[in-house]
């Protein structure tokens, strides 16, 4: 079987924050490489180092030294421009907190990545959104606002938004931390079943190892290092 090609490589990645006097560090030193194609959970205690492995694969947050590749683009090296436009035409997010917009409906919520993004025809837009709702099976629900929808609708929504614009890579930091048992597991076969039908690279953190036994690897990290990982 041909081995799927990279889609991020971490090298030697440091990042530290300052809180007040005190120098904080986040990440310690982090390599790593994850192949087209996989599901992976970054798994670790609160404060372990897990939003800012995400938050550095994303274009999000800048790390102090180290080099990160995303689809063979070295990301440390990218204005900021650059690393918004990656984002837009490689990355779906999936927040814990849902990030929907209150007065905006459904429909309106998931085209929003595909209003910023200028290589999206806007002739394809109702097409990608339907299909996306459609995934998650939430197309019935184009036209509710978010208050008229269960917390794990919310996260189908989430998901939905994170898929309309065809990405190659979905993060998703903690996507299950605000759901009960049965919504979260509900997320989870979801988010494997789009992995497996749409062969999209998933990568999300989770304190949570109870919900993670069926991804395909697993990465543990406690104070800013790896400290194991198994497929």
């Amino acid at each position: 079987m041909k081995s799927q090609p990279t889609i991020i490589q971490l090298k030697d990645v440091k990042k530290s924050y300052r809180l007040g006097e005190t120098i904080v560090p986040a990440l310690n030193g982090v390599s790593l490489e994850l192949k087209r194609g996989e599901f992976t959970a970054v798994v670790g205690a609160s404060g372990s180092g897990k939003s800012t492995l995400l938050n550095m694969v994303g274009c999000i947050d800048d790390p102090d030294s180290g080099s990160i590749m995303v689809d063979d683009v070295e990301v440390t090296t990218l204005d900021d421009d650059s690393k918004s436009d990656l984002r837009n035409r490689k990355i779906g997010f999936i927040f814990q907190s849902f990030n929907l917009v209150p007065v905006l409906n459904v429909f309106e919520n998931v085209e929003l990545p595909l209003i910023i993004n200028p290589e999206v025809p806007r002739s394809t837009h109702k097409e990608r959104v339907m299909q996306a709702l459609k995934d998650v099976g939430i197309d019935h629900l184009a036209k509710n606002l978010p208050d008229q929808l269960s917390g794990g609708q919310r996260q189908r929504v989430a998901i939905a938004r994170a898929l309309a614009g065809n990405p190659s890579l979905v993060l998703a930091d903690e996507p299950t931390a605000n759901l009960d048992s049965v919504n979260s597991h509900r997320i989870i076969d979801l988010m494997l079943e789009l992995n497996e039908r749409r062969a999209v690279t998933f990568l999300f953190s989770t304190h949570d190892e109870k919900l993670m036994d069926r991804v395909s690897r697993k990465i543990h990290i406690a104070d800013g290092l790896i400290t194991g990982s198994r497929h």
